[in-house]
């Protein structure tokens, strides 16, 4: 009874409405390698992906992204991913990597 209530004010512990990382994708783009790891929300996709640099002293600097886009298909999140990170490595140039912060959102 206590778990019909719970799912009834939206108080589950269930992990079916929190987004789930799916399996992804990646590619080497402009000397940096894009990643695809689009999230499970429900029946949907949310597109999400982050892009790594290795460091010449060793080391990996990442920038992860996650956009509001959802897609019914998890190889058009992929797609729609590889191509945002595609995008934002144009856009931001080299100050993409410029700060010391290892990893941090964009």
């Amino acid at each position: 009874m206590a778990s019909f209530f719970s799912k009834l004010f939206g108080r589950s512990g269930s992990s079916e409405t929190q987004a789930q990382p799916a399996a992804g994708k990646s590619e080497a783009y402009a000397d940096c390698t894009i990643r695809a790891t689009p999230m499970r929300e429900g029946s949907q996709f949310r597109l999400a992906g982050s892009i790594e640099k290795a460091l010449p002293e060793g080391g990996t600097k990442v920038r992860s992204f996650i956009r509001a886009d959802l897609f019914t298909s998890e190889q058009d999140a992929i797609d729609s991913a590889l191509r945002k990170g595609r995008q934002i490595i144009d856009q931001t140039g080299p100050s993409l990597f410029a700060d010391d912060a290892q990893s941090r959102q964009v």
